[in-house]
Parts: structure tokens; sequence; C-alpha cells
């Protein structure tokens, strides 16, 4: 039974989850620079990766936005709603969703086929700590209106819904 009662953090695990994969973008783009992982180079379509890259970033700008101010998404966690409209009916956590397009875009714009691992690392991480924390969370929040939405909306990847 979904206990309504319950309030449910503002920020989650974001900060920890953000500061932890700027921290590995960051480390990897400087042993990059420094010429540490020169092997992974690619010689060509650094263009193509580039402009790629600007894509990306900003389209995890986009996103957030859309999440953090358009939909209000603070204000609705404190009134403790469950939001699944605008980006969260094709994402259920478009925020990290940015950071990990923004993230990635910077890594493409490096041109090095070693740091294209790191992203499926966030998401991996990401991953394992919202089974851990956030879902839980939701899940005895909201019960099966939280269970179906995860059914219909995928939790990092945007995608339109199943149904």
């Amino acid at each position: 039974m979904p206990n309504n009662k319950k309030k449910l953090p503002v920020f989650g695990f974001g900060p920890i989850y953000v500061l932890t994969c700027l921290l590995l973008t960051i480390g990897a783009l400087a042993l990059d620079y420094y010429g540490y992982l020169d092997m992974g180079k690619l010689t060509n379509g650094k263009t193509i990766l580039f402009a790629l890259g600007v894509i990306l970033i900003i389209m995890g700008i986009f996103l957030w936005i859309k999440s953090v101010i358009f939909q209000k998404i603070g204000e609705e966690i404190k009134k403790g709603h469950l939001v699944t409209t605008g980006v969260y009916s094709i994402v259920r956590n478009p925020i990290y969703s940015a950071f990990i397009l923004i993230f990635t875009g910077m890594l493409l714009m490096s041109a090095n086929l070693y740091l294209l691992i790191l992203p499926f690392v966030f998401w991996a991480y990401l991953t394992v700590l919202m089974k851990l924390t956030e879902e839980k969370w939701l899940k005895e929040k909201f019960g099966d209106e939280y269970v179906e939405y995860c059914r219909e909306v995928n939790r990092v990847i945007p995608w339109f819904r199943k149904r």
C-alpha cells in the first residue's frame, strides 16, 4: 500500500551522482589532454564527433531546463506529486539524462575512443544507484502507480511511451 505521507528528498542522490560523473569526465579529459590516452585518439571524423558533442550538450541543457525550470520538479517533489507529464513522459529521470548527455558530449568532443567507455559507466552507475535508492522510495510512496509508470517510461534513455 502506498505511503503518501512520506516526504521524498528533493535532490535524492543527484549531487553525488553528478559530482562523481563530472570528476570522472574531467579526469578522463585531463588524461587525454596530457597525452596518456593517445592510442585512443581518432584521426578521422573529429569534426563530426565535435559537432555531435555540441549537439548532445545542447540537448542535455535543454532537457535540464525543461525538467527543472519549466516543470518545476523541486516544487512537485515538495508537494508529494509523482510527475509523469512533459519530459517525464519520455524519461523517468530527465535531470540525470541531461547530465549524461552533457558529459557524453564533452567526451565526444575529445575524439578519443577510450573515453567513450565512460557513458556506459555513467549509465550503469546510475542504474545501480536508482534501484537501491530513489526507485525504492518512489515505489513505497506511490505503489502501483509508480510501477506502471516504470513499465511505460525508460529510466534514463528518453523514449516515447510504450503504450
